[in-house]
């Protein structure tokens, strides 16, 4: 049964700075040990993240997830790391259309950004079930099919590396105080998970006009791109709404908690409304046919630096994005996955289609580009402190 419950939760895996408001400290006392709390540095007119009760924030165990997240030393040959998946340059995205884990199986899935992974009502692709960072983190450490970090028959030996490294008897330590030994996977998790955390991007031009009260953040292009976006013509809020751009939002000031998925033309295989084995999306799980290709809509903010786009990167640029939605939905002339998305029986009804100018087009593009936040593509904090991953050429 415990390995049942397991596979269903991993079906579907992988997937600063500026001016800034300081919200209440997060409560972080427990039954078990005695920590500091936490003071959030939350960008202007930003809610404070809903942490989960059974994993309260230190900055102790934000430091140690840091260096967790980037150590290659978690995976089963000591090749790759969460960070190798997720480099800030690419604001923790890979640039690839799907990656490979440490074993080279290839992951059917494009890597999420982590951008602001705090606010996410829940996470990966298109799993319900996964409702916090350090219950997702068990997913690329265990996952089998394929293997990611395959830590699976191998977890005592990964483990047992990092107990004989001195730095990380110190960290672990001070992030989990008066544990006889805090060397256990949940540490490990909820370390990752504290540090991913931390991740909150809110001084991009967009924020800086619409939260900090600078009027000519964005440039005129963009603002008439803002509009656009904004339309009931081209729908492009009602699935990225909200401060996040996202309709998949959690925090403290919430009201609900919203979770959608949507189908939106991508494929329609033969004209059944199928998608291609193994990116077949909710329907995974609970294999109802209306759920067929349904996925959740990611974040938008710096999204100009996470191509390619969708669910499996089959979308190489943001040009090529407002293609497929003015369209309707891909048609896919030739091949196995020759269809048109359009006529996809199961997509969303927000997916109607739209005309629109190249001049349009190009001020919606600038737009998008108004939500790249350099100073959290930049920020120290977040970088990697073995310096195996490079910074963007823009950061030095």
């Amino acid at each position: 049964m415990k390995k049942l419950l397991l596979i269903t939760v991993l079906l579907s895996g992988c997937g600063g700075g500026g001016e800034s408001t300081v919200s209440p400290p997060v409560s972080t006392s427990t039954t078990t040990e005695t920590v500091k709390t936490y003071q959030w540095q939350l960008p202007k007119g930003y809610p404070t993240p809903k942490i989960p009760e059974d994993n309260p924030m230190t900055a102790e165990k934000v430091d140690l997830g840091r260096f967790l997240f980037y150590d290659r030393r978690l995976s089963v040959n000591q090749s790759i790391s969460c960070g190798t998946c997720h480099e800030q340059r690419l604001a923790f995205t890979d640039g690839k259309k799907t990656n490979t884990g440490a074993l080279n199986d290839l992951h059917p899935r494009n890597s999420m950004s982590l951008t602001n992974v705090a606010y996410n009502s829940a996470f990966n692709w298109a799993n319900p079930l996964v409702k916090t960072l350090h219950q997702q983190a068990l997913v690329p450490l265990f996952n089998e099919f394929p293997v990611e970090l395959g830590w699976s028959d191998h977890e005592k030996q990964i483990l047992d590396t990092l107990k004989v490294d001195p730095i990380y008897k110190e960290k672990f330590a001070k992030a989990f105080p008066n544990q006889d030994d805090p060397f256990t996977t949940g540490n490990v998790t909820r370390a990752i998970a504290s540090f991913e955390e931390t991740l909150i991007s809110g001084n991009s031009p967009y924020d800086k006009q619409l939260y900090q009260n600078q009027p000519t953040a964005l440039s005129e292009s963009a603002k008439r791109g803002m509009e656009l976006f904004f339309s009931e013509r081209l729908e492009c809020f009602h699935c990225h709404g909200g401060f996040n751009f996202t309709q998949s939002t959690n925090h403290t000031q919430s009201v609900f908690v919203e979770l959608e998925f949507h189908n939106n033309g991508l494929y329609n295989i033969g004209g059944t409304g199928e998608y291609p084995e193994g990116g077949r999306g909710l329907w995974e799980l609970t294999t109802l046919k209306e759920d067929m290709g349904r996925f959740r809509a990611p974040t938008l903010k710096n999204i100009e630096l996470t191509a390619p786009y969708m669910h499996d990167g089959s979308i190489k640029t943001l040009e090529e994005v407002i293609d497929h939605y003015s369209r309707g939905g891909r048609k896919i002339e030739t091949g196995e996955f020759a269809g048109d998305g359009a006529l996809n029986l199961f997509k969303s009804e927000l997916i109607i289609g739209f005309v629109i100018s190249s001049q349009e087009k190009e001020d919606l593009i600038n737009f998008l580009k108004s939500l790249t936040d350099w100073e959290f593509i930049c920020d120290e904090r977040f970088s990697d402190p073995f310096y195996n991953i490079p910074k963007h050429e823009s950061c030095h």
